[in-house]
């Protein structure tokens, strides 16, 4: 039986990957947090824990009529990002995948009343979402790793029922899974005419005052393990543009136990601003007895069936 063992929401910014000396120019002078953290963090939690596979809920990684998940047996090649190409050109990566926990979720989320691709194509293309904290945390571990895109016609029900998905998925198949939640809070970026004026991590630089609380919040709430009022209060958040709808860390709550789910965050590193976008970098380690199981719909027998797993009880 599977079980994840640790979960984070992780900046991904394009800043981490610049050179030293770039990041500094940028900033002031000073080091951006978000890069000392990340390696804080790998030694704390990807060198030291005992798992099996990374799933991380890309929020670059847009989708229109379904959710996709990577399928291959190894992902390899050179990366070149289209949106920055002058910070991440030409990144080598090289990983394992997990068809196994893949075709899993895709059986899953039939079962959960969604929908859920599997795909094995070697082209498919790579995003700098996973591929930016791959290099930080993966490098060198030899370790599965995989992405779920995110339904951009989705709302909050439907990357909770991914979720879900995902959580059914990794508690059939013998796998201990790290979940990263790839991705900002409120993130609406200043204009360009605007925006080098604004690329200094201090968060005075978030969008608006108002962005800059609801971050705040949202932080106190996720350190408190309070996962159930950050749900409650998704409408709200949702006026300040979190990233790809928040749908990243949703899916995480879904495949942890929703508003069950009180794992207390440790924050690595600052809150900061990435061009008016709130940045952070919060790790929920694994309760004493683990994540909760997620709320769920009945199961489809043939989910059962393939997996050859014992039933698994109703909603509720």
């Amino acid at each position: 039986m599977g079980e994840v063992v640790g979960a984070g929401i992780l900046a991904h910014v394009p800043t981490i990957m610049l050179p030293p000396q770039t990041r500094l120019e940028l900033n002031e002078g000073k080091e951006i947090s978000l890069v000392p953290a990340l390696h804080q963090l790998r030694r704390d939690v990807f060198e030291s824990l005992d798992y099996d596979t990374v799933v991380v809920l890309d929020s670059h990684w847009f989708t229109t009529v379904e959710f996709v998940v990577t399928a291959q047996d190894r992902r390899a090649g050179l990366f070149t990002a289209e949106e920055l190409p002058r910070g991440m050109c030409r990144i080598p990566y090289d990983w394992r995948g997990d068809p196994e926990l893949a075709f899993a979720m895709g059986t899953a989320g039939t079962a959960n009343s969604t929908w859920v691709t599997p795909i094995d194509d070697p082209y498919l293309p790579m995003y700098y979402a996973t591929l930016n904290l791959w290099k930080f945390l993966g490098e060198g571990l030899d370790k599965r790793w995989i992405s779920v895109s995110v339904a951009q016609t989705g709302d909050t029900e439907d990357f909770l029922r991914a979720g879900r998905a995902l959580g059914e998925a990794i508690a059939h198949v013998d796998r201990k899974v790290l979940l990263i939640a790839s991705g900002a809070l409120s993130h609406t970026f200043w204009k360009l005419r605007q925006l080098r004026d604004h690329e200094a991590s201090d968060p005075s630089h978030i969008f608006t005052p108002e962005a800059h609380a609801a971050d705040l919040e949202r932080i106190a709430w996720f350190t408190a393990g309070d996962h159930a009022r950050v749900l409650d209060t998704m409408p709200e958040f949702l006026r300040y543009r979190p990233e790809a709808m928040f749908a990243h860390y949703l899916m995480l709550a879904g495949a942890c136990g929703e508003g069950d789910l009180t794992a207390h965050a440790r924050q690595y590193g600052d809150y900061e601003n990435s061009i008016g976008t709130g940045q952070v970098h919060l790790w929920f380690d694994r309760p004493e007895g683990g994540f909760p199981r997620a709320h769920r719909t009945p199961t489809d027998p043939e989910f059962v069936r393939q997996l050859g797993g014992p039933d698994l009880p109703a909603a509720g």
